[in-house]
Formats: structure tokens, sequence, C-alpha cells
């Protein structure tokens, strides 16, 4: 196979991979270093996408057929399939991964050479919902258009029970203040400063999500993939997601193919016809170049110039720095909840918060 990568690069990022994810991910830790040492395993990849050329491609791949057989030999390492797992650092692991993979090698092959990974992480909208709340104490009900929605997961936002408290979830002294439910997807968000959470849900009207690849999660083998992006070390976001998914089914949440650019403003006049229009974006723009960047705040200026709308994302500011996120002093490495707004034809910003990338925690600035 013909690419600019040979077998030391992807065994460099395997290792790579085992260095970083060895605090969230101890299984993914054991198996990027087991496969550094194996070359055969190494050269799997080979059969993705140059671009795509990544380890976690590789386990998202397994972890998606291992899904399928839960009472597989391999899935007793894997946090989200077995309650008592077994420790990655046993030594029986590399074995049993080696075996589970000849067994379904052309099936592994061709999830390599055609899937990408996707997430749809729902703990997002646990930082989404005081800015959100806050915006429609100001203007009312509103339309919500969000853009990089892959499943279309984070539209079904009022549909999830919140709890927010200022203690971890493990203490047990702590006070919880709900929002929404009942509801089988509950986000536990622990807050810092403070969280304007909000005492009722905000009134949504017309939704619509927007993505390259809209993931249809109505259907078995694609919601199945969307669940094999998530790492099985973090069982209660397989299980929340699963969840998710559920709701989702029993009643789909409306999605569109299109580019972000492009179908931006078609998209807030969908939404802007029952409500003010709100777009959201969590961890998509950095998925865009810097001109594209560029080109998306231009057509919410320009649509902005015409009507009123807001825009809430959830960005890394080192990843994305076209974008107007105002804040002072932030650390590096964090996600910055942003709010923009249009009102008569003037843009005006401030960055609420920072939040964990997958809504475990908030702080209000």
């Amino acid at each position: 196979m013909d690419d600019p990568w040979d077998d030391s690069e992807l065994t460099r990022r395997f290792r790579e991979s085992g260095a970083t994810t060895s605090n969230r991910a101890p299984l993914y830790r054991a198996l990027s270093n087991g496969i550094a040492d194996d070359p055969d395993l190494v050269r799997l990849l080979r059969h993705a996408p140059v671009e795509q050329q990544l380890p976690v491609l590789m386990f998202a791949s397994a972890h998606h057929l291992l899904l399928d057989e839960p009472d597989s030999e391999l899935a007793q390492w894997y946090p989200n399939l077995t309650a008592d797992h077994r420790s990655p650092d046993d030594p029986a692991l590399m074995p049993a991964f080696k075996r589970f993979v000849d067994d379904h090698q052309s099936a592994l092959i061709a999830l390599l050479a055609t899937q990408k990974t996707q997430t749809n992480e729902v703990g997002r909208c646990g930082s989404f919902l005081p800015a959100l709340a806050m915006i429609a104490d100001e203007v009312g009900p509103l339309g919500h258009l969000d853009v990089g929605a892959s499943g279309g997961l984070n539209l079904l936002l009022d549909q999830y029970e919140y709890h927010y408290s200022d203690k971890p979830v493990r203490d047990e002294q702590r006070a919880v203040r709900v929002v929404g439910g009942p509801s089988d997807v509950v986000l536990d968000v622990t807050t810092r400063g403070r969280v304007p959470v909000p005492a009722r849900m905000p009134t949504f009207g017309i939704r619509l999500g927007i993505d390259r690849d809209p993931i249809d999660v109505t259907d078995p083998t694609a919601a199945r993939w969307l669940e094999a992006c998530v790492w099985p070390d973090q069982a209660d976001r397989f299980h929340r997601l699963r969840a998710a998914i559920a709701l989702a089914t029993a009643s789909p949440p409306p999605l569109r193919h299109g580019d972000a650019v492009e179908s931006l403003a078609h998209g807030i006049a969908e939404v802007g016809r029952d409500g003010h229009p709100v777009v959201t974006n969590s961890w998509v723009l950095n998925y865009l170049s810097p001109r594209e960047r560029l080109d998306y705040l231009a057509e919410l200026d320009r649509v902005g110039a015409e009507r009123d709308l807001s825009w809430v994302f959830a960005e890394s500011p080192e990843l994305v720095p076209e974008l107007p996120i105002v804040a002072t002093s932030l650390e590096t490495g964090v996600t910055a909840l942003t709010i923009a707004r249009w009102r008569n034809g003037i843009r005006s910003v401030e960055t609420v918060a920072t939040c964990h990338p997958h809504g475990y925690w908030i702080n209000w600035l």
C-alpha cells in the first residue's frame, strides 16, 4: 500500500498513544504499547487512508466488532462491557487481542479502510445549558442550530436530566440542583464559580443539525460505530451515549448533510422561523481550516447584520485562534465557552466559562 508513512512512523504513533492515554484510558494505554511491539498489528493501520492512520481508528474498529460479540474473551478487559473487568496489565490481554484481530481481520480491514472516528458527546450539553438559558431569559423561545451535529444528540438537550453540584459525584454530602428530567440520560456536572444554573429548562422551537457526515442513529450499525468511538475505560460516557441514542431512536433529531459555511445562513433562517436562532458548536471548528473559520465568522456577521441571533461555542482557544474568544487569562489546554450576540446588527462577545471537554465540570469566570 503506497503512502508516505513507513511502519516506524506508525509504531511511533502507537508509542505516543500509550504515553498520552495512560491516565485517562489504561486499556488503550496497554493496547497501544502492545501493538507498538507487534509489527503485524502496526501494519494493519496502513489499510486506513493516510489522514486516518491513527491508533484511535484501530481501537474504534476493534471496539465496533467487539460490541457485536460482548461475550467474546477480549470483552473481559473492556470496562464498558464487563463490570468486573480484567486488569489492562494482565499479560493475557495482548494474546487475546491478537486472536480477536486474527479472527476478524477482513472485517477489521474493511472498517479501517472506510471509517473515521466521530463522536457525539452529550456531556457537553451540561456546559451549554446555563448559557442557552441565559439567552432564553433575554429573548424567549429558542431555535437551535447545531453545526457539526454528528448524530444530532445535542439537539435533544431539553430531554436530558442535569445534576449540578459544587462537589464531585463521589461526595456523599453534595447538594444537587436538578434541571429537567426525569430522563434516562443524566448529566452530572461539577460547578466552579457562580454558574447560573437555570431554574427551569428553556423552551426550544425548531431545531436542526448540520454535519458533513451526519450519523443516522436509528441505523443500528451507524449507532454502534458512534458507540465504538467512545473509549471503553470511560464506561459512564458509553452508557450515557447509549441512553441518548435510545431517546433519539424514538424521536430522531432533524439532521442535514451540509457544509458548515455554505449551509449556515439557510439553517439560521430555518430555525429562526419560530424563535430566536442560536447556533452551537462544540469541538468542531478546530477541524476547519483557518480560512474556513474566518469564513464561518464572516457568514455569522453577515447574517447578524440583518437579524438578531446568538452563537454559543465550546472550543479550544489554542486550536481556533481566529475565533473571538474574549478572556483575559485562560489556562492553556482549556475548553472555552463563549457567547456571541448580534443585536440590532452589532456583535458583542463574552467568554463566560471554561469547561471540561466532555462536560464533567464548568468553571464560570
